[in-house]
């Protein structure tokens, strides 16, 4: 009886020392062991660490790089626009530079003075009209202009219409002779050493009682036909001269 008893508890002693060895080597023959758990959990903490670094670190900088070419390109649009603004300056002035020097230059040796410039116009006018063979029927008349701004003498009226900066004079005359004579006379006047502007031009047949008197200067053989080709100039002109040393300067000038 007890050697049954006996035998019973090795049995039991057996299968419990059986399991408890197959359970050991199933756990050392399994996938995750404890060096395994250990290097699982050290990968997540690696995995944490580098994604709070990514949030801490790297979308921050991001954020100021993104600033930072933002301003750069800010700055280098502002960088241009001045650059631009420099130039234009620069150009304007050189612009300025050269408008003031031509004006000078017009002024010093395009126009001469006032007194010269009257008597040479006269003598300058009468000579053209002789040489090139016409009548003077009308004019000329002289009128004189003051510079643009002068203010008027009392009792005298003053021109206003072919005002400039410059005193002038402005002349009028009806001329009357061929038509090649008349055309000769328009280039004369642009060709005089004066500085001349014709304002206006009126060209029309001349008239009956004065085609005679011409006709009869070219001769017996003249005929109608010299009276149809005559023809009337009305000539509306100014001359300028130069300023005096006390007018005051042109707007613009110093």
């Amino acid at each position: 009886m007890s050697e049954q008893i006996a035998a019973a508890r090795r049995s039991t002693a057996n299968i419990i020392r059986s399991r408890y060895q197959g359970l050991r080597s199933s756990r050392r023959g399994g996938m995750f062991g404890p060096a395994e758990v250990a290097a699982l959990a050290v990968s997540c903490l690696i995995l944490l660490l580098v994604f709070f670094s990514y949030l801490y670190f790297l979308v921050p900088a991001r954020s100021r790089l993104e600033a930072l070419q933002r301003d750069r390109e800010q700055l280098h649009a502002n960088l241009q626009k001045y650059d631009v603004i420099v130039r234009d300056g620069r150009d304007a002035k050189k612009t300025t530079d050269t408008i003031t020097h031509s004006l000078a230059t017009f002024e010093n040796t395009g126009l001469v003075r006032q007194d010269k410039g009257r008597m040479g116009l006269y003598a300058d006018l009468n000579e053209i009209i002789v040489k090139n063979g016409l009548r003077n029927t009308s004019g000329p008349t002289y009128s004189p202009l003051e510079p643009a701004g002068a203010k008027a003498t009392p009792g005298k009226s003053m021109i206003t219409k072919w005002q400039s900066a410059y005193p002038g004079i402005a002349v009028d005359v009806t001329v009357e002779g061929q038509y090649q004579n008349v055309r000769h006379f328009i280039q004369d006047i642009e060709r005089s050493k004066q500085f001349i502007i014709i304002n206006q031009v009126e060209l029309q047949r001349a008239t009956e009682n004065n085609a005679p008197q011409l006709a009869g200067e070219g001769g017996a053989g003249a005929g109608s036909g010299s009276r149809a080709s005559l023809v009337s100039l009305q000539v509306n002109m100014a001359t300028y001269f130069q300023r005096a040393s006390g007018d005051a300067p042109i707007a613009g000038q110093e």
